[in-house]
């Protein structure tokens, strides 16, 4: 792992769009982004507790530079499909390829097997990819304030705004804080694990959470592993969970799902 693993995506990534563009130009999918399917609601499924007083993003995740292979042969219709069965609130899939090992076809599975709004995660660096987004049925997107500049960052919301696509803002910092809340971002997505060195502290969230603005609305994600974890942040205000490894590592990621809610256990 090299020393900014980010950096050496986010270099990556640029190659990987200039590629994209030379089979589909992003005039033509731009078109393709207007006359897309019908979104499904994000953000307003997150707005308040769910009946559990919880609600569970869950992910839809093959591999990590971080943990190396998860689950390479997973299915993305039949955890779809689980997940929202098991009270998912939204489903997240990892797109990116090279070291995530996802793609745009699990999305584009994940979403027709379930009636669940579905985040693309993904390093958006570029309108291109939000086109993309669209025009592949995505119901919402991540925009990690680390890797875009403050400018990049409220035009994307606006093309986001444009597209009727929901954005989540991922953040790791009170610098990462400061760019969001600048751009009137309402969805914020507190991670965990820091991208540079992969390292995860689930006292991140616990910490940044208190600096929010009242319409500002939290979602922890990476190191959420059992129900004490979803116990320590609801005490700060935290409601929305993003969890991906530990749900597709579970034998039976329904009843796991459904103890992280406080709603089941393992053995039902």
């Amino acid at each position: 792992m090299g020393k900014d693993l980010l950096e050496v995506i986010v270099k990556h990534k640029k190659e990987e769009i200039a590629e994209a563009k030379k089979l589909i130009p992003e005039s033509q999918l731009c078109k393709d982004a207007f006359t897309s399917i019908k979104r499904r609601p994000f953000i307003k499924k997150l707005e308040k507790p769910g009946h559990s007083g919880v609600n569970i993003i869950a992910e839809i995740k093959r591999a990590s530079p971080s943990k190396g292979d998860i689950c390479l042969n997973l299915n993305p219709v039949a955890y779809a499909q689980e997940y929202e069965k098991g009270g998912a609130a939204a489903i997240s899939v990892l797109t990116d390829q090279p070291y995530f090992k996802g793609s745009l076809d699990d999305l584009k599975k994940a979403r027709s097997a379930s009636t669940l709004p579905v985040l693309r995660k993904d390093f958006l660096i570029s309108s291109y990819q939000i086109y993309e987004s669209s025009a592949i049925g995505a119901d919402a997107v991540l925009l990690i304030a680390r890797i875009l500049s403050q400018e990049q960052l409220h035009d994307y919301l606006e093309l986001c705004n444009e597209l009727k696509l929901d954005a989540l803002v991922e953040i790791h910092s009170e610098k990462d804080l400061e760019a969001a809340t600048r751009t009137k971002a309402r969805l914020i997505g507190i991670n965990n694990r820091n991208l540079s060195s992969f390292e995860t502290n689930i006292n991140t969230a616990i910490r940044l959470v208190s600096l929010f603005e009242p319409y500002q609305i939290a979602v922890a994600a990476s190191g959420i592993q059992n129900r004490d974890d979803i116990i320590k942040n609801q005490q700060t205000g935290i409601w929305n969970f993003l969890v991906g490894e530990s749900l597709v590592k579970a034998e039976n990621c329904q009843a796991f799902l459904r103890s992280l809610m406080g709603v089941g256990g393992l053995d039902e």
